[in-house]
């Protein structure tokens, strides 16, 4: 089973990654192609991330896989984001 720190400390890192993505999108929809190797970085990392999440997931208690699956739907609609901008 999960542990609540494992747990939180992957929250976290999700956060991160999210908070880094939405900086990525925002700078790439201002400057267009200027940093391209940065947004693809974050591109990958919330999809690291979103494995993350399903790994856990596997170990976790149904409060938990709930919460998990929350925070995968945020991943997943930040990835959605970046990959549907026209940068």
């Amino acid at each position: 089973m999960a542990t609540r720190q494992s747990v939180d400390d992957l929250m976290q890192k999700c956060e991160d990654v999210i908070r880094s993505a939405q900086e990525q999108y925002l700078e790439a929809s201002h400057q267009e192609h200027y940093n391209d190797d940065q947004y693809t970085t974050a591109l990958q990392s919330l999809e690291e991330a979103f494995n993350d999440l399903a790994v856990m997931a596997n170990s976790a208690n149904s409060q938990q896989r709930e919460q998990l699956h929350r925070m995968r739907l945020q991943l997943q609609q930040a990835q959605n984001n970046m990959i549907l901008l026209r940068h």
